[in-house]
């Protein structure tokens, strides 16, 4: 019913930006809020970054002053713009989003399927 794609991971060096984006798809009523998490291997998937419907923002204190996320409701599209990238950033990242699609009465949670950033010189 709802599908989530990322797009825009990759290599950077350290010091670098890259911009995630994701976008939800299919039969939705709505959308609350939107967020970025992310797993490096060994490691608990943890959050990054959310937003809501109404452009109020939440940071994982590791990126604070560094990530950016923002969104576009007409697009139901959100973005993380990632700045002075470090090593430790590197990790699959992983966009959520509370849906409620058509003929629901409730919201859910959707996962897209992630999309690796390696921060590395």
């Amino acid at each position: 019913q709802v599908q989530l794609v990322e797009s825009g991971g990759g290599l950077v060096q350290p010091g670098g930006s890259l911009r995630l984006s994701c976008a939800a798809s299919g039969s939705i009523f709505s959308i609350n809020a939107m967020g970025w998490y992310r797993q490096a291997p060994g490691n608990e998937r943890e959050l990054v970054a959310t937003i809501t419907n109404g452009g109020s923002t939440n940071y994982a204190d590791s990126v604070k002053g560094r990530f950016t996320i923002s969104r576009d409701n007409a697009k139901n599209t959100v973005y993380l713009q990632m700045n002075s990238l470090k090593p430790e950033d590197t990790a699959v990242y992983y966009c959520n989003a509370e849906c409620r699609p058509h003929g629901s009465r409730y919201e859910s949670d959707y996962w897209g399927q992630g999309t690796q950033v390696t921060v590395s010189s």
